[in-house]
């Protein structure tokens, strides 16, 4: 879907077509969008497709006055999907006249964030500074992100405590799964901002830098905060794998004693109950006894597993 965007007093606008100075939003293009948009900017074809690639690296590229720049992004997905979070890419192409974003998802989360008025002072005209602030609700929306699954962990530890299934456990493992791909992102993302930094891509004023440096510092807590929300949860998996096998292991126990205990009076009354002569079998109170004998037994015996600390 093709949606242009001409900013007018730091509020964006939605536009019927092309002119000077949009923004062009392409979410999870088809093929003749993407010829539409190339006739309209001149952008090459292939420079439109790469960011569709859902392996594509975070990177830019310049060449004949056409600049693309590829950064990863995080996004949720659904509740049936084998992990909770992934990575997609988002390219940002500029041309002379005009930004232009390509995604594959129908609704990024960095261009719904901008969109909704979480980015301040949008303009369209200026391609640069909407570059890096684009740049900096990604890193923003990163630490939104680790912050979520670490809720996420604090609820599934409190029901691991007293859980006997792996359920809990592989909720944990697909969280860590999840961190692995916000690292590996947020560290791509990093070597490509520290290159745009370095190399000057685009000109930047000083409020520019200024706001490129806030980038770096936004993006470097958020690789900090997921590599210790992973390294929390590595841990954590190894522990809580040993408590589910020590419920396991406590349920066991406690079967085991009550199959014993119960046992005994079995085998009491079954001595008895032979067709045989045995004491007290001629005696009224004898079936009084048996009972008595019996549970005296597991008594005795239940008081043996309380003193060697079994129960």
């Amino acid at each position: 879907m093709l949606t242009y965007y001409r900013s007018v007093g730091g509020k964006l606008n939605t536009i019927d077509g092309y002119i000077d100075g949009c923004w062009i939003n392409a979410a999870d293009p088809s093929p003749e969008e993407l010829a539409r948009v190339a006739r309209e900017t001149g952008l090459d074809l292939d420079y439109l497709s790469y960011p569709l690639d859902p392996d594509e690296r975070s990177r830019f590229e310049r060449e004949d006055g056409q600049l693309l720049i590829i950064m990863q992004t995080s996004y949720r997905l659904a509740e049936d999907s084998d992990i909770p979070y992934d990575t997609v890419p988002l390219g940002i192409l500029h041309t002379d006249h005009c930004l232009v974003t390509v995604c594959a998802l129908p609704e990024n989360p960095v261009i719904k964030d901008v969109l909704g008025g979480l980015v301040r002072r949008v303009s369209t005209v200026k391609k640069n500074r909407l570059t890096l602030q684009l740049f900096l609700r990604n890193a923003q929306r990163f630490l939104i992100d680790v912050r979520q699954i670490n809720k996420r962990v604090d609820a599934i530890e409190d029901k691991l405590e007293n859980s006997q299934q792996n359920r809990e456990l592989l909720n944990l493992l697909k969280l860590e799964k999840s961190l692995v791909y916000f690292l590996t992102g947020l560290k791509a993302n990093e070597a490509m901002m520290e290159r745009v930094k370095r190399d000057r891509i685009f000109e930047m004023y000083e409020e520019d830098s200024d706001l490129l440096d806030d980038v770096l510092i936004e993006n470097l807590q958020a690789i900090e905060m997921a590599s210790i929300a992973s390294n929390i949860l590595t841990s954590m998996a190894g522990a809580f794998a040993s408590v589910i096998s020590n419920n396991v292991n406590q349920v066991v126990k406690v079967l085991t004693v009550t199959t014993i205990l119960v046992a005994i009076p079995t085998l009491v009354t079954s001595v008895f109950g032979m067709n045989v002569p045995i004491p007290f079998h001629d005696s009224p109170e004898g079936i009084w006894i048996v009972l008595g004998l019996a549970v005296a037994l597991a008594v005795a015996v239940a008081g043996i597993f309380y003193r060697l600390r079994v129960l």
